[in-house]
């Protein structure tokens, strides 16, 4: 069996790497193919993955290069981590944004919306290789804005293609940690989209006790570990019923995410900068061959967790369950039935089937809802080159909701990121 990480420059990687060594027993794992198109750094990481695989004891082959042909020939999986622009791309999206007092942030708002305007052409070609040189293989996509790409690369790249983001593992440890219990006996019923998302119910050995959770939470102050997710007022805890994800802070409490964003010293992106260069630094050194603690800072918390269990599911056809981001096919109510979603799935060899679940209440559909529709018309602005569709999508964003300011950003975009639009 072949993987193929595209995109392995990042320092994410040996994370990954570390997992697969772990069950490359189960996988059968015979080669694992890196892809980058900067040479240099994909040197640095790889080598220091072959240093992290050998300590482990793991047996396949680990290939580097920056030939995606060669990457991609006989993958069973393809697992897409790139990042168009690389952080000096993702600081200017966040300046796009504090500069007019708008959200700064990489995967919602316009600086997400100009993210997507760069990467999703470069994976829908890569999907084209990809089926051309391994069309039965598994695409799973990593690259942010995650769900927004994956809606894209279902419409108009390829099937076999799901979406991953390790939120949800996240939250579903965290709240295990809180109850004190190990996450098996745990079941988190999460909704929304990528980046979007509500925990209506925790089940602890099947029965809910959210209501409680919550309540012990607003008397005792947050805990440490969903310090954002529930950083409201206590009388919207309690009448939301449900703990949000981290990013509905930048819709729920929008003035205050901006005025944080303004007075931050560093952007999220120069802080990243720093911490990937001492990490190369690390990786360089040819007597290192353990993770560093330096990892953790990163980002990404569980990602190598959530692909090792997609990756598993698929091939062992374990029919278990996890959040992912697929076809929402009759799941949610409030959406189309062809959009994606993020929601609980069974997931077998066939691949990932959204879950059966409640009526979406009215509290959270509206918002969802409007975020799809600004998803949609930022695939087409993305695929078609539209620059009425990019305007709608900015118009119709909560986050931007302004149509004046709408097209002032959109002739930004294309002026200081050279994106060619047409009318």
């Amino acid at each position: 069996m072949k993987i193929a990480v595209i995109g392995a420059g990042s320092t994410y990687t040996p994370e990954l790497v570390a997992g697969l060594a772990a069950q490359a027993g189960r996988l059968e794992l015979e080669r694992l193919a890196l892809m980058d198109i900067d040479p240099g750094r994909l040197e640095i990481v790889a080598g220091f993955c072959r240093r992290l695989a050998r300590r482990q004891g793991a047996g396949f082959a680990i290939d580097s290069g920056g030939d995606l042909a060669e990457a991609l020939a006989g993958a069973d999986f393809v697992l897409t981590q790139i990042r168009v622009g690389g952080q000096a791309a993702r600081h200017q999206d966040i300046q796009l944004g504090l500069r007019h007092g708008l959200v700064g942030q990489e995967t919602t708002g316009v600086g997400g919306f100009a993210k997507a305007l760069r990467t999703i052409p470069v994976l829908l070609e890569l999907c084209r290789q990809v089926e051309r040189l391994c069309p039965r293989a598994w695409l799973i996509n990593f690259t942010n804005p995650s769900g927004l790409v994956t809606e894209a690369l279902l419409r108009h790249g390829r099937q076999r293609v799901i979406g991953l983001c390790n939120i949800p593992i996240n939250v579903h440890h965290d709240l295990a940690r809180l109850l004190e219990v190990p996450p098996e006996r745990v079941e988190v019923d999460s909704l929304g989209l990528n980046h979007l998302s509500w925990v209506r119910r925790v089940l602890l050995d099947g029965r809910d006790v959210l209501p409680q959770m919550l309540e012990k939470f607003l008397a005792a102050g947050r805990p440490a570990n969903l310090d954002e997710e529930l950083d409201y007022p206590p009388g919207f805890l309690r009448a939301l019923g449900m703990v949000p994800s981290s990013y509905l802070r930048y819709y729920y409490l929008t003035r205050r995410a901006v005025a944080e964003l303004q007075t931050r010293p560093r952007s999220r992106a120069q802080e990243v900068m720093e911490i990937e260069r001492r990490l190369l630094d690390y990786y360089a050194d040819e007597g290192n061959d353990s993770k560093p603690a330096e990892l953790e800072k990163r980002g990404g918390a569980l990602y190598s967790t959530a692909a090792l269990e997609l990756m598993l599911s698929l091939r062992l056809d374990r029919n278990d369950r996890q959040v992912l981001d697929v076809r929402n096919a009759g799941a949610l109510d409030c959406l189309p039935d062809d959009c994606v979603v993020e929601v609980p799935c069974r997931v077998g060899a066939a691949g990932a089937v959204p879950l059966p679940a409640e009526p979406v209440p009215p509290q959270i559909a509206g918002l969802m809802q409007q975020v799809k529709a600004y998803e949609l018309l930022a695939v087409r602005a993305a695929v078609e080159r539209s620059r009425a569709a990019a305007i709608l999508a900015l118009a119709n964003h909560p986050l931007v909701a302004d149509a004046e300011l709408a097209v002032t950003l959109v002739a930004e975009i294309e002026r200081d990121y050279g994106i060619q639009l047409q009318d």
